[in-house]
Order: structure tokens, then C-alpha cells, then sequence
């Protein structure tokens, strides 16, 4: 009796060892986990920016939904930055006064977004003011499209690609935000 005890014992011993492994194996697949990038960029009105975006941000995959919203926050700032940082080299080289006058315009339009309205929206979102964050970005879209506007008639704009990367990545992170404040 002793022999089958010790027998029943061994055979769940092996059992409680081996399930695991088979549970992690192919033989029984687990369910993939859910990817919170997809799920929220879904939600987005460019999708395949987001997804694009998020991924290339090694911190986007352990993020909750305030740290992608907190991402896409920077993103928008470095384009920003960028955009800014283009057109003052522009500037310097723009000898016709038409194209001047609008790249200075828009430089006008991009330095308080850089400086103050994205700074600011990102330290709103650090506290949870999700409604100041969110103006704050809606900013940068706002004055992208400015400064695309700026560029009439005989003169075609040089930034319409950057401004309009800016107004749909604050797009992005407008969406993301406004899911925040849903949750």
C-alpha cells in the first residue's frame, strides 16, 4: 500500500512540474497579451502614425495609458522643436522678402509652442489636468495649420510636410489624452 501511495505522490510531483511547461509550450498556446499601443492608437484618428511613433519609443512598450499619452507629448515637442529649428535656418537663408515675411510668421507662430504651450501641457498631464494638457497641445495643431496658411499665392510653403507631421501627431496625442480623461 505503501508502494501505490508513493506512487500517486511521485505521478502528481511530475504533474505539478510538467504542466507549467506545457501550459508555456506550443502544445497548449496562451492567448497573446493585449497590446495597449494598438488598442490606443485604434483609437486615434492616424493610426499608423501612432503605432509608428510609439514604437520607436523603447519606454512606449511597459507604458500605461498617461505614460503613451506622456510619449506622444514629447514626440509633438521634438517635432516642434524641429519644425522651429528648420525654419530659423530658413530664415538666415531666405533672400526673397515674401518667403521671409511667412517664415518669420511662423517662427513667431512656433517659438510659444516650444516654449511655453507643450512644456506646460506635458506638466499638466504629469499632474492629471488632462483638460489644460489637452489645450495645450490642440495648440501646436492649431498654430501648425497657422503657419501653413501664412504661405499664399506665388509661395509655396517649405514646411508643409513638417506642419502637417505636427498637426497630426498633436491629433494623436489630443486622442490619447481624451481617452485619459475617459478612464
Amino acid at each position: 500500500m505503501n508502494h501505490k501511495f508513493s506512487a500517486a505522490y511521485i505521478f502528481l510531483f511530475h504533474i505539478s512540474i510538467l504542466l507549467p511547461l506545457l501550459t508555456q509550450s506550443s502544445i497548449f498556446p496562451q492567448a497573446e497579451p493585449d497590446n495597449l499601443i494598438e488598442k490606443t492608437c485604434k483609437k486615434t484618428p492616424h493610426y499608423d502614425l501612432c503605432i509608428s511613433s510609439l514604437e520607436s519609443n523603447p519606454q512606449s512598450s511597459n507604458a500605461d495609458l498617461n505614460g503613451l499619452a506622456m510619449i506622444m507629448v514629447n514626440i509633438v515637442l521634438s517635432n516642434t522643436t524641429s519644425t522651429l529649428d528648420y525654419i530659423q535656418a530658413l530664415l538666415k537663408q531666405a533672400p526673397e522678402p515674401e518667403l521671409h515675411r511667412a517664415l518669420a510668421n511662423c517662427a513667431e507662430l512656433y517659438i510659444p509652442v516650444v516654449k511655453y504651450s507643450l512644456p506646460q501641457a506635458i506638466q499638466a498631464l504629469s499632474e492629471c489636468h488632462y483638460g489644460f494638457a489637452n489645450y495645450g497641445v490642440s495648440d501646436a495643431a492649431k498654430e501648425a495649420d497657422a503657419c501653413e496658411k501664412a504661405f499664399s499665392g506665388s509661395i509655396k510653403s517649405p514646411l508643409t510636410d513638417r506642419n502637417s507631421i505636427v498637426h497630426d501627431l498633436s491629433d494623436i496625442a489630443t486622442a490619447i489624452i481624451n481617452a485619459l480623461q475617459k478612464d
